[in-house]
């Protein structure tokens, strides 16, 4: 009954607010060395976006990459220097964007929103002083300047592989015990229920590091994307993910009785959440604030976060301590979680 009349709900609400093409709430920063009138103009156009938030006014420019690298912001913008002066004397003046380029489509967006706002208010001064102006956007990409798609899709791929591996068939193999009945002979014999447990886990824990060598080794050798980062503290963080995923296997084993069920919680109940609401395609700052805060519960969108930071953007581990903090939070919570609901008595 929750399957036939809540997962429609649900699944009008998840395709119909979080699918968007459209950016919202950006956080952006600014940085104006001179500080005219023209700056000011710009700046208060920004500001009644309903694109951007402008989250930094920087003193200095040397501030950029830690912002970029804790992910404080999407959008850098830099005004050159003696602006409203070299457009109104000169005819040019220049601004350089500057976007996290590990997600090409949402930087390409960007770029696209604050150039068209530095022309409008080019246009609005051709308008008053009926002479040409040009406002020169120089656009640049960081961690990404090929725009290559590879360098977005490879970290949420990994999620997911990662996710549906570990949860979907966990919880089915337990499942499949329940249904055949071999399971009440395993917790009657002397066996211990955690060796079971991990007799079930063990497989697909090898597995899922089989497959993320697999996917590691085609990105950087087929696709061309590098490990720029540690490559120790990047398998760290895939192995606490995968026990997340185990144990959320396991927790849904002790929730259903059919492998139907099984498949359905594990594959309907983290396939969507993991795609739509983890940043994995679409970015979670366009979303109503209850999706917002609904992604939050979602291991995927930390552990994508977490993989685009070391593995693209190449920071180093002081830069996730806040995403890393929050994945062996949840993998300690799931853990005893599922090993609480996890059955060892038969009824």
């Amino acid at each position: 009954m929750m399957i036939l009349l809540a997962m429609p709900v649900i699944q009008i609400l998840l395709f119909g607010f979080a699918i968007t093409t459209e950016v919202k709430d950006v956080r952006v920063a600014l940085f104006d060395p001179s500080k005219d009138t023209s700056t000011q103009l710009i700046k208060e156009r920004i500001r009644s976006s309903e694109y951007f938030i402008i989250a930094e006014e920087l003193t200095s420019i040397d501030q950029i990459n830690d912002l970029f690298k804790y992910g404080k912001i999407n959008l850098m913008i830099v005004f050159s220097e003696n602006f409203a002066e070299n457009l109104l004397h000169r005819g040019e003046a220049k601004v350089q964007l500057i976007a996290d380029g590990t997600d090409p489509n949402q930087a390409s967006l960007l770029t696209g929103y604050a150039s068209g706002i530095l022309n409008s208010y080019q246009q609005e001064l051709m308008e008053q002083y009926r002479i040409p102006f040009q406002i020169v956007p120089e656009i640049k990409m960081l961690y990404n300047p090929q725009l290559k798609s590879a360098y977005n899709f490879v970290p949420g791929v990994m999620g997911l592989i990662l996710m549906l591996i570990c949860a979907m068939m966990t919880s089915i193999a337990i499942v499949r015990e329940k249904e055949t009945g071999t399971m009440e002979i395993l917790l009657s014999s002397p066996i211990k229920p955690i060796s079971i447990i991990l007799a079930k886990v063990v497989p697909y824990f090898t597995l899922s590091m089989v497959n993320l060598i697999t996917i590691l080794l085609l990105s950087v050798f087929v696709l061309d994307v590098p490990v720029a980062g540690s490559l120790f503290w990047l398998t760290v963080v895939s192995l606490l993910f995968i026990l997340v995923a185990l144990a959320l296997g396991i927790f849904i084993s002790t929730m259903v009785n059919t492998q139907m069920a099984a498949m359905l919680a594990s594959g309907m109940g983290l396939m969507l959440p993991t795609m739509l609401l983890s940043g994995m395609i679409f970015p979670i700052e366009s979303m109503p604030l209850l999706l917002q805060w609904f992604s939050a519960m979602v291991p995927a969108r930390w552990y994508i976060a977490i993989v685009k930071k070391i593995m693209i953007q190449g920071v180093e581990v002081q830069f996730v301590t806040k995403e890393l903090v929050v994945i062996i939070a949840m993998a300690a919570a799931l853990i005893m979680l599922a090993l609480r609901k996890f059955k060892i008595r038969l009824n």
